[in-house]
């Protein structure tokens, strides 16, 4: 691993997960494992041979782990250490800070990047008193979705019984959060599903106001 010589705290974190793509690797594995594959899927720029010497570095580090998930499935998946978890309130903070930086003229976000932009771009106060779990489908992925006045909360996997449920793609919830297009419009369109109590679901859909930028 490299090291700056540096006996400060930052440096030494940076020699750790201060790699290019180290942090994205990280943030692909906030909301659980993944199989070598899904990291794949999720970083497209990144090459696998980047990929599989990152994943070697957090191991080292010991900020992921490698384990073999039992019948039927029998996949060997990447999760975050307890000391990997660590690191989510870094990137929240890093991601709330980056959200004002101007955005490159191409690129793509991962599913989960995109979690992690509903949890830096929740505003309480928009959602008027609203406590509620909203069933979130974006692609193959699912996500229990709590919106509540002590923030967001965001769980892999089917919510138990939710009020609501949204349904799209990754570029459609862009347009609709973050873009300004009208949620009915998107409606008609057939790009947004609304499930259940649709004045909850364009409530929460209202919820993650755009960052100023910087």
């Amino acid at each position: 691993m490299r090291s700056y010589g540096d006996f400060c705290g930052v440096a030494r974190a940076l020699s750790a997960v201060g790699e290019r793509w180290a942090l994205l690797v990280v943030r692909e594995l906030l909301l659980g494992p993944k199989r070598f594959s899904d990291l794949s899927r999720a970083l497209p720029t990144l090459s696998q041979n980047v990929l599989s010497q990152r994943l070697r570095e957090l191991e080292q580090a010991g900020v992921v782990t490698r384990r073999l998930l039992g019948p039927p499935a029998g996949a060997r998946v990447y999760e975050l250490t307890p000391r990997g978890r660590d690191l989510e309130d870094t990137l929240l903070a890093l991601g709330t800070w980056g959200s004002r930086q101007p955005l490159p003229p191409t690129g793509q976000l991962s599913v989960d990047a995109l979690m992690l932009a509903l949890r830096t771009t929740y505003d309480p106060g928009r959602a008027g008193g609203l406590h509620a779990h909203v069933d979130l489908r974006v692609a193959a992925d699912r996500f229990d979705v709590e919106v509540g006045p002590d923030g967001v909360h965001i769980t892999r996997g089917t919510a138990a019984r939710p009020a609501a449920g949204v349904r799209a793609d990754v570029p459609t919830l862009l347009a609709v959060l973050f873009g300004g297009r009208p949620v009915d419009d998107a409606v008609a369109a057939g790009d947004l599903e609304l499930h259940g109590d649709r004045d909850v679901a364009a409530r929460f859909l209202g919820c993650f106001p755009g960052p100023a930028p910087a």
